[in-house]
């Protein structure tokens, strides 16, 4: 008589299918969401202004966000 139920190793593995199931579909969309905005766009600097990819722009804004967030974090600790 075989049981239905799942042995730890069996639900790990599983588990990291899923994990990497999910990771495949986001590198696709990050990929997709790069290649589609490649326009290049007129950024104004407090000293100037140049042109830029957009995508660039986009990672850019978002990795200040991520170093202002992470200090603004430990300050109030």
């Amino acid at each position: 008589m075989a049981s239905s139920a799942q042995t730890p190793a069996e639900s790990r593995g599983r588990r990291e299918l899923a994990r990497t199931g999910a990771l495949l579909v986001l590198a696709v969309l990050i990929t997709l969401f790069a290649v589609f905005n490649l326009k290049e766009v007129k950024v104004s600097y407090v000293f100037g202004h140049g042109k830029a990819p957009l995508i660039i722009v986009i990672v850019i804004s978002l990795l200040v966000g991520i170093v202002l967030t992470h200090f603004a974090e430990r300050h109030r600790r």
